[in-house]
């Protein structure tokens, strides 16, 4: 082996054998878990000198969690590699793998060449663009060590690039959730009659052990008899299932009263209204209710000095224009009112305006008397000179009405929060709804959580299939990945709707576009 520096230095400590396997990382997967250093298990891990540049120019990104991240990397690498023989021999992990930093000689010397370098200029002839750089180095890695090189990274089209130049590459698989089939939204468990009714009776059934081992704790479960006959229902572990304890209706301060509509609903409304579930995680095309019934039921816990939540705080990411927050003018809440517009809507149906009508007033009668008095009002009203001041668009000058949740506002009994400065609080007594948490990084979503105190609850909501965010997938977004990690935890629950309720057209709209 040729005498070069970096990885390839007489001295290297990366293991060649059959069974090790050489990980070249990219700088998203870095940003995208610190840590990633530490969960290749028993294999080579190099970075190269590229990533490191990178990782440079981001770290001075100081609101952001990739600015973070960077940071958090190079703390690692430093004491991970405190000097320059360390920087090119390499280092054992902790884990009993090896950590190299790879300094390409072929981009040093052009005149140097071997066949791998000749195919990558053919295909990918521009070397100014740092993935292309990282892709050499990975190339030279592959030339350079026996065991099979993999560049690990999460950018579809460098992956793509990568296999085009005959490099084997693939995502970062660590904390990608199992892939499975679309799994059903509930369970349903076979009773007979008899079993069925002592069930509606008792609101308790404890079921036979071979039937209870797939549950989970806190899953919802539809008992069905074979007349046809159901029942809603959570199992509580230790083969029991018990009944829903859900209100007629729950209603908002000076609001209308919102009902379930549909069974998943049931579901949801039972876990946003239980004390003792503290996370709760929903999936929801659009138009199944997400929204209006965390709301609603947030807003129904904290309406008096009884209630176990001081109010209710509501965030969601940032992230749809690219756009960092501080490019909005005005208040935090007004920053953060476009994003959040789906709960100001929430709100208007739950508050509304004007009271509705009740039906049997809507279609009285009016004699021809009161027709033709009301006729003459009109008239008069159009007829009478206009005010001065009065503007040409109509307006009279005066502000408009206040709408009756702007209180709620103002009282903080509903709270905006920015995520970008979430870190370093306390969440106290406080309903946090966390909306679009499909956006998010499983990290991003471990820094929400762990904000939440004792007495307080958490609802992350979202679509797995509506993902914005390039770094994450279906697979590895903060919100699945946070329902399959905390499933099974006595204060943890998780509902999938399925079922939209905001209209036909939203229902055919979300399943056939």
């Amino acid at each position: 082996m040729e005498n070069l520096r970096g990885a390839t230095a007489p001295n290297s400590r990366m293991r060649i054998t059959a069974k090790v396997k050489t990980f070249v990382l990219d700088t998203n997967v870095l940003l995208h878990d610190p840590q990633s250093i530490f969960k290749f298990e028993e294999n080579n891990l190099a970075i190269p000198v590229e990533v490191l540049e990178e990782l440079d120019a981001i770290k001075g990104e100081q609101s952001t969690e990739r600015g973070r991240n960077a940071r958090r990397v190079h703390r690692i690498l430093q004491e991970l590699l405190p000097d320059s023989r360390a920087m090119h021999e390499g280092v054992e992990l902790p884990n009993g793998g090896t950590l190299s930093i790879i300094i390409n000689p072929y981009l040093i010397d052009p005149a140097r060449n071997s066949p791998a370098m000749v195919r990558l200029r053919a295909i990918l002839p521009d070397l100014t663009k740092k993935d292309n750089r990282i892709i050499a180095a990975a190339l030279f890695v592959q030339e350079q060590f026996p065991p099979p090189t993999i560049l690990v990274t999460k950018d579809v089209n460098v992956q793509l690039k990568a296999r085009a130049v005959g490099l084997e590459s693939e995502d970062y698989l660590n904390d990608k959730v199992p892939e499975v089939d679309d799994e059903a939204s509930y369970r349903e468990i076979s009773l007979s009659i008899y079993e069925l009714q002592r069930f509606c009776s008792e609101g308790a059934f404890e079921i036979e052990g071979s039937a209870a081992k797939p549950l989970y704790l806190n899953e919802y479960l539809l008992l069905r008899s074979d007349e046809g006959k159901t029942m809603p229902a959570r199992y509580f572990g230790d083969g029991v299932v018990r009944r829903l304890k859900l209100p007629d209706f729950v209603k908002a301060p000076g609001g209308i009263p919102i009902r379930a509509r549909n069974l998943e609903q049931q579901f949801f409304m039972d876990a946003l209204l239980d004390d003792s579930i503290n996370m709760l995680t929903c999936f929801g095309k659009a138009g199944t209710g997400k929204t209006l019934l965390s709301i609603s039921c947030a807003l129904h816990q904290t309406h008096d000095d009884q209630s176990r939540y001081d109010g209710v705080s509501i965030s969601r990411p940032v992230m749809a224009l690219g756009k960092d927050i501080g490019f909005l003018p005005g208040t935090l809440e007004e920053k953060m009112k476009p994003w959040l517009q789906p709960y100001y809507d929430a709100l208007e149906v739950l508050i509304p305006s004007k009271p509705p009508k009740e039906p049997q007033f809507t279609a009285k009668k009016v004699s021809k008397k009161k027709h033709k008095k009301r006729d003459e009002q009109f008239y008069a009203q159009m007829t009478a000179p206009q005010p001065s001041h009065a503007s040409h668009n109509g307006s009279h000058g005066h502000a408009p009405p206040a709408k009756p949740y702007e209180r709620l506002l103002k009282t903080g009994q509903v709270e905006i929060e920015a995520l970008a400065f979430i870190r370093g609080r306390s969440i106290a007594r406080r309903f946090f709804i966390l909306d679009e948490a499909q956006q998010l990084t499983p990290h991003e979503v471990k820094t929400v959580i762990t904000r939440i105190s004792e007495g307080s609850k958490i609802v992350l909501i979202g679509d797995p299939a509506q993902i914005d965010n390039p770094y994450v997938d279906s697979r590895s977004n903060g919100l699945v990945y946070c329902h399959n990690r905390m499933k099974g935890q006595a204060i943890a629950a998780h509902v999938k709707l399925m079922k939209g309720e905001r209209s036909r057209l939203a229902e055919l709209a979300a399943d056939l576009l």
